[in-house]
């Protein structure tokens, strides 16, 4: 089981490395960057602190900070007060920001359909599934291991 385990992980690393290098192209067609895609995703349903956004995206403070800097240049996002914490404040999209990721999105899925065209929605949900568990089964022996 531990040499599947391996092998899974393997898998998983090659399909995020193609899946980020499409993506890179996806953002670029819309004059952005992968990394501004994924934090543009994160804060356009709520506003977000940078701290937050970056444990959501499960990277470092300082990058997301780099990039959340970007987007507010660009007037993609702008940063607001925070009722909870004054030196935290929250991340939010323009509306310019909003129109931005819809086209990237669109891009993304219209490429979605021709990669999942073969591929059956039952597989894709077992998958993912499968992905969950593992992804819970590994915060789990985190939480074990800092309890030791």
């Amino acid at each position: 089981m531990s040499e599947e385990l391996a092998l899974l992980v393997a898998d998983v690393f090659e399909a995020a490395g193609l899946l980020r290098r499409m993506g890179e192209g996806v953002a670029a067609a819309e004059g952005q960057t992968q990394a501004r895609w994924q934090l543009l995703s994160v804060v356009c349903e709520e506003p977000l602190t940078v701290a937050r956004a970056a444990r959501r995206l499960g990277i470092a403070r300082q990058g997301v900070q780099r990039v959340a800097n970007d987007l507010v240049r660009e007037n993609l996002a702008g940063f607001h007060p925070n009722p909870d914490h004054r030196g935290s404040p929250l991340l939010a999209l323009t509306p310019l920001g909003h129109a931005t990721l819809a086209r990237i999105t669109s891009r993304a899925s219209a490429i979605h359909q021709v990669l999942t065209a073969d591929i059956d929605t039952a597989d894709i949900a077992a998958a993912r599934s499968l992905l969950h568990r593992l992804i819970d089964e590994v915060h789990r022996y985190e939480e074990q291991a800092a309890a030791d």
